[in-house]
Formats: C-alpha cells, structure tokens, sequence
C-alpha cells in the first residue's frame, strides 16, 4: 500500500526510546494528564492536543505541529513547556474512553494509516502509567 496522507488527530502522544505511544478519548478523558505522568516517568512529549501521524511504509510515525510543539495543557496550572521528541514510531494506541475489564486482557489492534497497531484500553489502577512506561521499554509478551 503507498503511505497515505499525514493526518492530525485529537490526541495526545510521548515516546520512550523512540517508541511512541498515541493517547486518545474525548475532550476531557485525561489524555494530557496520562502524557504528563508518563513525562514524569522520563518519557519525552511528542505532541499535546493535536498529533500528526504520517505513514512511513509498514510504520506510523507521531509529530507535533509547529503551533504547538513544545507545549502541554495542565489543568489547574496552564500551559507548560516541554521537552519534546520532534518524531516517534509508534508502537502503541491508548483509548481512554474504554475500559479495561480483563486482568491480563487479549492483544487488541486498531487500524491506524492502514497500519494495524497495538491497542490497550483505559485502566485506572494506579500503576497504569508504570505500565505503560514498561510497555515501551520492552513490549508485551506475545
């Protein structure tokens, strides 16, 4: 299939050793919020709010545009600054509007460019982020 055009989504996205993980759900649903913990957890921001996902061959590749690269929403505090990764491959799809109901839940993937990629469902266990963090560093059993 030849790449298909960039595209913006409403989404939040950070990477880890140049794994990206793209953060969805609806206005609201906490997608800047789980960047910032991941951020604490020594992941870098890609984008906040609007993230551009380019197909690059078989890989989807996650950017920021450049209104807004460098900048996260944090309620309650404003717009901060942020060190950013320019570029990511991603390796992931968080849907915060699900949640998760399964302990150790299946492999789910969701079609992203026509790519099929990773989909993990919300958790609100505290250690979510943690997990996630770990998700990037070293993948999932299979």
């Amino acid at each position: 299939m030849a790449d298909a055009q960039p595209a913006i989504l409403h989404a939040s996205a950070v990477a880890l050793k140049g794994r990206g993980l793209l953060i969805r759900g609806a206005s609201g649903s906490g997608k800047s919020g789980l960047a910032l913990q991941l951020m604490a957890l020594g992941a870098s921001l890609v984008a906040d709010d609007r993230v551009v996902v380019t197909r690059d061959g078989a890989q989807v590749r996650l950017g920021a545009p450049d209104t807004i690269r460098g900048r996260i929403e944090a309620r309650g505090v404003g717009i901060l600054h942020a060190d950013t990764a320019r570029d990511a491959a991603l390796a992931a799809v968080v849907d915060l509007d699900t949640v998760e109901s399964d302990r150790l839940p299946p492999h789910r993937v969701t079609d992203i460019l026509g790519v099929a990629v990773a989909l993990i469902h919300n958790c609100a266990h505290p250690s979510f982020p943690a997990a996630l963090r770990q998700y990037l560093i070293a993948g999932r059993e299979t």
